[in-house]
């Protein structure tokens, strides 16, 4: 991700220059972004790219290097939060990127694909590992951008390698090693770069094992968290020591709204459009979150959610 400052000699024209020099190519212009974000808010994107090829993206990397055009990727847009004033210059989804094959044990994943895909497809080759993912809606880039996991499971637990494009238009392969996975975290975010294709070690097994924990997972993700309102996953990270849907509960802060985003009633680790929430809605509550939780526990809340966009 690559958000430098636009200048305002290459803010005048420059999309209708990108559109000229990629036709072919899947281009919106200032498209907004709450059409694509989980939280269903967001401003607009000066250009909104869904490449279709590896090829494609790294000539849309290209040119914005070249010319100074900031850039950057979103993902499936499942656990961000777009500022109101929405994104300036060239924005990536990869969801036209969304191939899989699979190898005796081994699976190769286009970066497009949902993480709840990718598991049904590991499911359906007899394939265990990835049931931890199959109620995680990211892409597997994004997934593996942020060492997405639930219910025990990581990327990191599964991840062999991935091919990742770098801002210099170089595209590298890098290990489990070499991704440095954490708690959501990997070594791509300090290195901007964009995962084109991710590999995954599972291991064989018989399909009903599978299906019986995927459908326990599921059960429990459907019984606890409010997949019936728009929102952004699970806002916070967990806290050392802590559970921060109970820090938030005990504080009395559930069901508390700013604007239309509420403190999920069904988990207070989450925040819910329920009337129309604008981006500020939720940034301003988690801000209020944090603020509360500093000051009757003396608890620091990292968000896990990422915060972008122009103010």
């Amino acid at each position: 991700m690559v958000q430098k400052k636009l200048k305002e000699s290459t803010r005048l024209n420059f999309k209708e220059e990108l559109m000229k020099e990629f036709p072919d190519f899947i281009l919106y212009k200032d498209e907004p972004l709450q059409k694509y974000t989980f939280t269903e808010t967001g401003g607009p994107a000066d250009i909104l790219a869904f490449p279709r090829t590896r090829e494609e993206v790294k000539a849309l990397v290209d040119y914005c290097r070249d010319h100074e055009i900031p850039w950057l990727v979103l993902g499936n847009a499942s656990n961000l939060i777009v500022r109101d004033s929405g994104i300036r210059g060239v924005v990536l989804m990869l969801l036209e990127m969304k191939q899989i094959a699979i190898e005796a044990d081994v699976m190769t994943v286009e970066s497009g694909m949902r993480l709840i895909d990718a598991s049904v497809a590991a499911y359906e080759a007899s394939l265990t590992g990835l049931e931890f993912a199959c109620g995680i809606p990211g892409s597997v880039g994004g997934a593996v951008f942020m060492n997405a996991g639930a219910y025990g499971g990581e990327i990191k637990d599964v991840f062999l390698s991935a091919d990742v494009l770098l801002p210099s238009g170089e595209i590298i392969t890098m290990t489990k090693e070499e991704m440095a996975f954490r708690y959501r975290h990997s070594q791509i975010q300090e290195m901007d770069g964009i995962v084109l294709t991710s590999r995954f070690q599972l291991k064989k097994s018989k399909q009903l094992p599978i299906k019986v924990m995927m459908d326990e997972l599921t059960e429990l993700r459907e019984a606890k968290q409010p997949l019936e309102y728009p929102s952004c996953g699970s806002v916070f990270k967990r806290p050392v020591g802590h559970f921060t849907g109970k820090l938030v509960q005990d504080a009395g802060l559930q069901g508390f709204m700013i604007g239309g985003a509420q403190i999920s009633m069904k988990h207070a680790g989450f925040i819910v459009n329920i009337n129309h929430a604008t981006a500020t809605d939720y940034i301003e509550l988690i801000a209020h979150i944090q603020a509360v939780i500093k000051e009757k526990f003396d608890v620091d809340l990292e968000p896990e959610v990422r915060i972008i966009g122009e103010n």
